[in-house]
């Protein structure tokens, strides 16, 4: 299988549209392209399916495994023509600064994959090939096979830029893209905005890809994609089915739209039947639901109109009364509280199951990978499970109130003070932290089992 991973120099260099303009132009080209985003964001990938037709996975070295990172790349690149790999941060950047731990590099070693090192070039001349020199060295066991120079000022910037790397690297360089304001992806608080992807229309794919094709060398970069096997991975379709017949709402529409693919894979090979629906524009939820996922996304952009879908919050509110198993994540939880306050102050009544309200800061109030250790049983396990999340939110909450109980337990770092955090009201839990399933090798089958056992409490 032909890959390769397109790495930064540092955020803001322009992987993104990199690996958004080469996929289109390979798409143009007639190749199916399978699209993978290294570390834990979830818009990035939003971007890549709708440019590719196929759904983005999610390759982070710390949140999933070495194991469960080749399933997921293999599993989600079958009948695939080419695999791009978007990086995170710089080339070497992840957990820690002692540590490659969820880094592009460590997922370019696992995938044994070509790293294509992009360089913003502003400013820049023969510094470059002191900058790409570094990265070559730093770390011998990774191939830094290419470059390719975002920004660029000209073609003779674009000359001595080349003049440079060949000169002291082994690198190839394969061209760049001159700065283009229409091709610019304006970004909101967690990153590039989800407005935007609805935004991008057959007009910018076809001349982000022009730009691509103008100024890069395509075909030299796929001759320096890998395309070597890689070892055997463990078809998760052979999985007992303990949840054969589990029905599971999931919230899927402009506001609630951050789920990592491998959670639903992981769901549905523990054969669970995932249903959608719009908190957004559904009057009322699906029925002979066993349970319902409520993942994150950016309910405070459509505070407003989620308040308004009365009828809807009203059958969230009653469901979680009955003790319909509800499994909520950071904007799914805000969802679940009496209400949201947004930065000006107004107050926008929610399904009100949490007896607290979340409010909206300027400032972030988490960001980061975090450690969840259950206190007490849950939907996602019993005492002493722990599992792996993120963290990224600039709301909190503003008043605790009522019976509610905090069932985990987060920790920053290994040493660091635990502090409790995933609230449960009956058969409803929901945490500002984002899990990655594939972290705990139970935690979906925990979540559907859970789902099915109280299907047959209440007959």
């Amino acid at each position: 299988m032909k890959r390769f991973v397109i790495a930064g120099v540092s955020s803001g260099a322009g992987k993104t549209t990199v690996s958004l303009g080469l996929m289109a132009a390979f798409m143009e080209d007639g190749l199916s392209v399978q699209p993978f985003k290294t570390g834990p964001d979830f818009i990035d990938p939003l971007f890549h399916t709708k440019i590719c037709g196929r759904s983005s996975r999610n390759l982070d070295g710390w949140l999933m495994g070495r194991e469960a990172v080749l399933s997921s790349f293999q599993r989600a690149s079958l009948g695939a023509d080419i695999c791009v790999v978007e990086g995170v941060m710089g080339l070497f950047d992840g957990y820690d600064a002692r540590s490659e731990a969820g880094s592009t590099a460590e997922i370019a070693k696992w995938l044994h994959a070509p790293v294509i090192l992009t360089v913003d070039a502003r400013s820049m001349a023969r510094s470059a090939g002191a900058l790409v020199r570094g990265f070559e060295t730093f770390d011998s066991a990774l191939n830094v096979a290419g470059v390719i120079f975002n920004r660029m000022g000209s073609e003779r910037h674009m000359k001595w830029l080349t003049q440079a790397v060949e000169d002291h690297c082994g690198a190839r360089c394969l061209g760049g893209l001159l700065p283009d304001a229409d091709l610019t992806l304006p970004e909101r608080h967690l990153g590039l905005s989800t407005d935007q992807v609805g935004r991008i229309d057959e007009a910018w794919i076809r001349r982000l890809a022009l730009g691509v094709r103008q100024g890069m060398d395509l075909s030299g970069l796929l001759d320096l994609a890998e395309a070597g096997p890689l070892q055997p991975y463990s078809d998760p379709s052979g999985t007992p089915h303990v949840g054969k017949g589990v029905r599971i709402g999931v919230a899927m529409d402009e506001a609630f739209c951050f789920y990592y693919e491998d959670n639903l894979d992981l769901l549905r090979d523990m054969g669970a039947e995932l249903i959608f629906f719009s908190p957004l524009h559904d009057l009322r939820l699906p029925g002979n639901v066993d349970g319902l996922y409520l993942g994150g996304g950016y309910p405070e952009v459509y505070a407003e109109h989620l308040s308004q879908n009365q009828s809807l919050l009203m059958e969230v509110r009653e469901a979680a009364e009955s003790g319909l198993p509800i499994y909520a994540e950071c904007g799914g939880m805000i969802f679940l509280s009496r209400g949201i306050y947004d930065a000006g102050g107004d107050l926008y009544p929610m399904a009100g199951v949490f007896p607290f309200e979340t409010e909206m800061l300027t400032r972030r109030q988490a960001l980061g990978y975090v450690t969840v250790i259950l206190e007490e049983e849950n939907l996602l396990g019993s005492p002493g499970d722990v599992i792996r999340g993120h963290e990224f939110h600039y709301s909190r909450i503003r008043e605790m109130g009522g019976a509610v109980r905090c069932t985990t337990s987060v920790q920053k770092r290994a040493g660091e003070e635990k502090y409790p955090e995933g609230f449960m009201v009956k058969n409803t839990f929901g945490s500002y932290v984002h899990l990655h399933f594939g972290s705990q090798k139970n935690l979906a089958g925990n979540l559907v089992l859970r789902m099915k056992q109280a299907r047959a409490k209440t007959g």
